[in-house]
């Protein structure tokens, strides 16, 4: 894999950069801190500089985050609303009340959300789903999604072109950062899904 990205970027330049995020983006698996740290790596022994760089990458985030966007607006809270209320609701113990609170909660704080979210691994890519799907509106969406990991993108590139021949150890640092930042989210996950099975459990056994 990271053969592969490094061959990618070291040949197509800025436009490698801005395919390979954006398909980060969509595919949480490719990892941005090899990618990111690469390319500002690359920036002293090419004709890429940091500004390019830092610009080709963030607007790949912003164009991988449109496509998850929609495929969010397609699974509107109508939709998810009718599988609440058949068969999957009813193993889940879901209510459709439970999806209007949700929504009703990204209406309020959506725009922190998405900008946060931008330095969450795997979460910072499908942040855009639920944002489409709560129909967030795409201007607002935009704004954050693009001040996010421009912060982000920001300083794994700059970190790169200061590293020089050392980048390898920040990208494995920040990947490792990242996989810890995610099992932690994966552990607080799945507490929150059992507290609120067991609410619903009890509920319904009163």
């Amino acid at each position: 894999m990271e053969q592969m990205v490094e061959n990618f970027i070291d040949q197509f330049g800025y436009l490698g950069v801005f395919l390979l995020i954006a398909l980060e983006n969509i595919f949480p698996p490719i990892p941005s801190e090899l990618i990111l740290t690469f390319s500002g790596f690359l920036t002293l022994h090419s004709d890429m500089n940091v500004v390019g760089v830092i610009i080709a990458s963030t607007l790949g985030s912003v164009a991988g985050a449109i496509v998850l966007y929609y495929v969010g607006r397609l699974l509107s809270v109508e939709r998810l609303q009718k599988l609440v209320n058949g068969k999957v609701g009813k193993i889940l113990r879901f209510k459709a009340s439970d999806l209007e609170k949700a929504d009703d909660w990204f209406d309020t704080h959506g725009n922190k959300v998405v900008f946060f979210a931008r330095f969450i691994p795997v979460i910072r890519s499908l942040i855009s789903i639920p944002a489409g799907t709560t129909g967030m509106r795409l201007i607002p969406f935009l704004i954050f999604t693009t001040l996010g990991t421009l912060i982000w993108n920001t300083v794994l590139v700059i970190l790169g072109q200061q590293a020089g021949s050392a980048w390898p150890k920040i990208s494995a640092a920040f990947d490792s950062f990242s996989s810890i930042v995610l099992i932690v989210l994966v552990i607080l996950f799945i507490i929150l899904v059992l507290l609120f099975v067991k609410k619903r459990f009890s509920k319904s056994n009163k």
